[in-house]
Formats: C-alpha cells, sequence, structure tokens
C-alpha cells in the first residue's frame, strides 16, 4: 500500500497526539521515533507515518537537518505531502524553530506557499483574527507564558512567525473560512501571487479545520496542530482498517511524569490523591551523585504489583526555578531525561506492560532508553492521548505518551487502575 501522507512532529508527544488525528480521521498510522533511517521498517498497509523528532528545543540548523532527513525518507516511502506538526501553543523563539524549519521543507519541495493553523479547539487551542487563544485566554495570558523552554509572552501569530522568517506572512480570516475550502483556496492565491510564502488561517472549531484542511489538500507543505492534521486526513480516503490490538492482559502499570505543565500537575495531584503509590525523584540529589534510580527501584519492588504506580520529577514553576537556578535550564532537564529514562528501562524489565509517559523531552527519553523505533498507534484515552503498540526484548508493550497540558485531571487513574480491556 502507497503511504498517502507522511509528517513530522517536532516532540514526541506532539507525534503522538498528531498520529491519533489522523487515526480518527480513517487513516491507520504508525508513529516512527527519531530521525529514520534505511533500516527503519513502517508496519504493513500504513496510510500516514508520523516521524517524531525532538527539534522543538534544538539549535534551528540541527532541528532543520533533522526535519529535511525525515522528509527525504518520508518522500522515499512514498508521501506526497509532507505535514509539518508543531504544538498547538505554537512553542517557539524569536529564531525559530517553525520559520526555518517550514522554510527548509519548503525549498526542498519547491513549494511556493504554505498554510499555517495551530487550533485544536477539542483542547481549548483556537485562533482568531490571527491571534492564539487558549480557552478563553490569550496565548499570552495563559499559563504558557510560564513555560520553561519557550515562554509564550506574544499571541499574535503572524508577528511571531514573521520574526522566524526572512519571507512574507499574512492571515486567511474567520470569515473568509466560513465561506469554504474554495475560499480558502482562492485567498491561498490571492496571497501567492502578492509574494506571501506562508498564510496564518483562523480556525474556531473543527469544521472550519475540515475546510482548510480540504482547501490545503494539494500543497507539498503544511503546517500545524493536530487539529489540521485531522482536517486533512478527512480528505484522503482511507484503505483499510485503522484498528491497533489490544492493551496487555498482564503486567504491571505505571506512569513516568517529568512535565512541568499546569494539567501534569493536577493529574499527579488527582493520582496521590486517590491513595496509590507516588514517588517524587529528588532532581538535585541525583545531580550530586546518589543513585536515586536504585531508590526509586527498591520503592518501586515493595509496592503491590496490582496497582499502578507513579514516579515522577514533575515540579511547581517555583520548585523548578530553583532547580534551574543551581543547576542551569539544560542541565536540570538534562537530569530529568536521564532518571526517567534508565528507569522506563528498569520498569519495562521488571514486567511493566502499560507505560504511560507525561511530557514531551521525557518521551523522546523513554522511547530511547527502551530502542522502540515505531509503533502501531490505538485507541484514545483523552483527545491527543492515544494508547501504542510496540514490541521490546521484555515482551509487548502499550505506551501512552502523553503531551504535558493534554488529558483529563484523572487520566493517570482512569487509564491504568481499571483492569485492561480490549479498545473499541
Amino acid at each position: 500500500m502507497t503511504l498517502r501522507i507522511g509528517c513530522i512532529a517536532d516532540d514526541f508527544t506532539g507525534g503522538t497526539d498528531v498520529a491519533a488525528a489522523f487515526r480518527r480521521a480513517g487513516l491507520r498510522t504508525a508513529l516512527v521515533f527519531g530521525t529514520p533511517d534505511a533500516t527503519t521498517a513502517l508496519p504493513a498497509d500504513c496510510d500516514a507515518a508520523v516521524v517524531a523528532l525532538k527539534s522543538r528545543s534544538t539549535p534551528a540548523d540541527e532541528a532543520v537537518a533533522d526535519s529535511l532527513a525525515a522528509q527525504r525518507w518520508l518522500w522515499a516511502e512514498g508521501a506526497a505531502q509532507v505535514y509539518f506538526k508543531y504544538c498547538s501553543t505554537f512553542d517557539s523563539t524569536p529564531d525559530g524553530n517553525i520559520g526555518p524549519v517550514t522554510d527548509a521543507l519548503m525549498d526542498a519541495a519547491g513549494a511556493a506557499v504554505t498554510l499555517h493553523c495551530p487550533a485544536s479547539p477539542p483542547n481549548g487551542r483556537t485562533v482568531y483574527q490571527g491571534h492564539l487563544f487558549v480557552h478563553d485566554q490569550l496565548l499570552s495570558d495563559s499559563p504558557l507564558r510560564h513555560h520553561p523552554l519557550n515562554p509564550m509572552t506574544d499571541a499574535a501569530l503572524v508577528r511571531l512567525l514573521s520574526a522566524q522568517t526572512p519571507h512574507q506572512v499574512a492571515l486567511i480570516d474567520w470569515a473568509t473560512v466560513r465561506q469554504g475550502a474554495e475560499a480558502v483556496r482562492d485567498a491561498l492565491v490571492t496571497h501567492q501571487q502578492a509574494g506571501v510564502q506562508h498564510v496564518i488561517a483562523d480556525a474556531v472549531t473543527d469544521e472550519d479545520l475540515a475546510v482548510i484542511g480540504a482547501a490545503a489538500l494539494e500543497l507539498p507543505v503544511v503546517g500545524g496542530a493536530a487539529g489540521l492534521a485531522e482536517g486533512l486526513g478527512h480528505a484522503y480516503p482511507a484503505t483499510g482498517p485503522a484498528a491497533a490490538g489490544p492493551l496487555p492482559r498482564d503486567g504491571r502499570a505505571a506512569v513516568l511524569a517529568g512535565s512541568c505543565s499546569a494539567r501534569t500537575l493536577e493529574q499527579i495531584a488527582q493520582f496521590y490523591a486517590s491513595g496509590l503509590p507516588s514517588l517524587h525523584l529528588d532532581v538535585l540529589a541525583a545531580a550530586t551523585g546518589r543513585d536515586v534510580t536504585a531508590e526509586a527501584l527498591a520503592w518501586y519492588d515493595e509496592q503491590d504489583p496490582e496497582l499502578p504506580v507513579l514516579i515522577y520529577a514533575s515540579a511547581s514553576p517555583e520548585e523548578l526555578a530553583a532547580v534551574q537556578a543551581q543547576l542551569g535550564v539544560a542541565e536540570a532537564a538534562a537530569q530529568v531525561e536521564d532518571l526517567l529514562g534508565t528507569l522506563a528501562a528498569h520498569l519495562v524489565e521488571r514486567g511493566v506492560r502499560r507505560l504511560l509517559v507525561a511530557g514531551g523531552e521525557t518521551s523522546g527519553a523513554v522511547t530511547t532508553a527502551l530502542g522502540i523505533r515505531a509503533v502501531l498507534v490505538g485507541e484514545e484515552a483523552d483527545p491527543g492521548v492515544p494508547w501504542t503498540y510496540a514490541d521490546t526484548p521484555s515482551g509487548d508493550l502499550a505506551l501512552m505518551l502523553k503531551s504535558g497540558n493534554f488529558g483529563a485531571p484523572d487520566l493517570f487513574t482512569r487509564a491504568l487502575h481499571a483492569p485492561a480491556q480490549e479498545p473499541k
């Protein structure tokens, strides 16, 4: 079967989110972790393939190089269109990486114009008059203004993207989107003729995203969050079943959390309040040489095997700031990734068969530590939070990679505490 669409995601949980969106659109979807090479194999009969990179916060030249390598691999697999997936909160800096990566993908594809829309209405992200909202707040007024790596202090997308590219950026407003796909296509042509290369589109509802997706079907490169990916996916006819296998019925369940987002902190608090086993990792102690990993594994071995456990390095903004003040931002993040990646490998060796991971960088560390290169995407527990299925040397593994801000407050307990059921 020929691959219908390829996607490059700038972090691992973003890759999971967009893969779930393609699956909701009826496409059988595979998720590949890290830059693929000639030995990377897709599961059979895939309509869509998502390459999840760790390029959101890397230097722009590295992000560009990795994204171009992924684009070449997707082309070799048969994808005629490439979707660049970034966060629905447009996580970026004045130097990139959204602008530089999109420019490079377009140059390689010979594309004259592209369309962007980070809206994801089920997760409260909408775009109106070119401004990005998080529920009823402008992005710049939301908790994302305190993001530890990319604090978002401006909600004006045309202005944000213009700072990252030498090319013109323009807007297709909501009134035009509401007129339908033909009106959006006409607006794209008008902007292209005026020398515009990047076009932001307003979207308030999923119906808006379906319109934009239909209008963007012929573009070689499109950019946005998972919402537009689903709208685009609906424009591609499915060719086979999208279902993946059932959750493992044997083995233990665990959560590893590194995200410091407000929603992940809520989920940790709810798990703890439910009386389930929880352990907070001392990142500063690990940095000074204490064997925090061995301590965590000894604690894990003492827990009731019938109960899911939570091991987390997540912290409040104040606690995070204190750790970063002592270690530096990069070293603090590296300590968390190393701790949780190492723990993931040990937990799977000890029989964990359902593993939920919170945080994009944490998810990258975990999949790398487990040696997982590709998974098949299954049922969602919450919008944008699906189970995926992988083979490991220790056995089959159901893996959930959760973006920090995604999922209901009770996701951890709901996804893991109930007996595993076959997907509906």
